[in-house]
């Protein structure tokens, strides 16, 4: 970053942190902000990614104690007037006509050509490979009985993933050792090229952009602080956990780098079909045979729940087949309440009958005057 932008950039109020804020509190009040506005925990919104850039510019020249003092020593002087003026002849004298600009113009141009990183060294956010960055996301699948996804649970997920190499708990050093602070970039991590007017910065060739050095390799993950391993993550499910329902777990993805976070483990849940119930919401569906002198003389019947007791459903005299009752409370829980049992009475057709059946139904068709068709074949006829 150029040093002329830091007339215009209050770095510590960025942060929200005082001028006079200790290295311990400076990181701790970056890491809390950038967790925040890290652009993976806001794909939807672009102004958190420009945030988090500010955020890890500021982070960026205020951690270096150098820097710092050299920023707090401009900010203490003031910006000083005057531009680029180029005259006839070309560089030089802000005499005669031509074109002006200023350097800050001139950094947006460069930084264009060089991606972000050019522009007297104005960088978009943390050269690759420094600072503290975010471990990855990882996502699994956990499948369960209707019944458990009712009534919640307590499990495990298990996967293969990075993880804290278990050796050196991720600091890439072997026991006993840590790791040393760059000589070669006072463990800022970048290098900055000083080339007259303009100042580029690239990551250190020597650290890789890390800041630290491992003389002792860990024996186990090579310097690396990470290994890749089975593991099994205990999760809670709550009760009434929908069907590709996606529960995050906080920490538990990929370890992060240079001190960052670790990323989440999202864990989709896939639950299991019933042998009687379905789900509607929080509602659960019951298909209840009857048998035709039931629905049509009117019956109390017993009616089986999901947690294996029984409620006594009234169906009134002349239910038709498909009516749906509602038992009210014996759907599936949830935070937002308990839904409700939706019963659906079909009534039941006989496939074989007994003499006496046969001569009873033969009876009730002697005595059922007309057909229920014959409105539907009238209305059928042109008039």
């Amino acid at each position: 970053m150029a040093q002329h932008d830091w007339y215009d950039k209050d770095f510590y109020q960025v942060l929200g942190v005082s001028s006079d804020v200790s290295e311990k509190d400076l990181t701790k009040a970056y890491r809390k902000l950038a967790r925040k506005y890290h652009p993976d925990a806001n794909p939807d919104d672009p102004q958190a990614e420009d945030r988090f850039k500010a955020i890890s510019e500021a982070y960026d020249v205020l951690s270096d104690t150098a820097r710092r003092k050299e920023y707090d020593e401009i900010r203490r002087l003031g910006r000083p007037g005057g531009s680029f003026r180029p005259g006839p002849g070309g560089a030089g004298s802000g005499a005669g006509g031509g074109f002006n600009f200023d350097t800050g113009d001139l950094s947006d141009l460069l930084g264009g050509i060089f991606g972000g990183g050019g522009g007297g060294g104005r960088r978009r956010g943390p050269a690759p490979g420094t600072g503290p960055r975010r471990g990855d996301d990882l996502e699994a699948e956990l499948h369960l009985s209707f019944d458990d996804a009712i009534e919640g649970v307590t499990t495990e997920v298990h996967l293969t993933s990075d993880a804290a190499c278990h050796t050196c708990h991720g600091s890439g050093a072997a026991p006993g050792t840590v790791p040393q602070t760059c000589s070669r970039c006072g463990g800022r991590g970048v290098i900055d090229d000083n080339q007259g007017f303009f100042s580029f910065s690239q990551p250190c060739d020597q650290c890789g952009g890390r800041g630290r050095v491992v003389v002792d390799p860990c024996p186990t993950c090579r310097a690396s602080g990470i290994e890749r391993k089975p593991r099994q993550v205990k999760v809670r499910i709550p009760a009434g956990v929908r069907n590709g329902q996606k529960i995050r777990l906080k920490g538990r993805g990929t370890p992060g780098r240079n001190g960052g976070p670790a990323g989440d483990l999202l864990v989709t849940v896939s639950v299991a079909s019933h042998r009687l119930y379905g789900r509607n919401g929080n509602n659960l569906t019951l298909d209840l045979p009857v048998t035709f002198a039931e629905a049509a003389l009117g019956a109390n019947v017993k009616v089986p729940t999901v947690e294996g007791s029984t409620v006594t459903l009234k169906v009134p005299a002349g239910t038709p087949s498909g009516k749906t009752f509602r038992v009210k409370g014996r759907g599936v829980p949830s935070s937002s309440g308990t839904g409700d049992l939706l019963v659906t009475v079909v009534v039941e057709v006989p496939g074989e009958l007994t003499a006496a059946q046969r001569a009873a139904i033969e009876a009730l068709a002697d005595a059922t005057p007309g057909s229920p068709r014959d409105g539907l074949l009238q209305a059928a006829r042109p008039s």
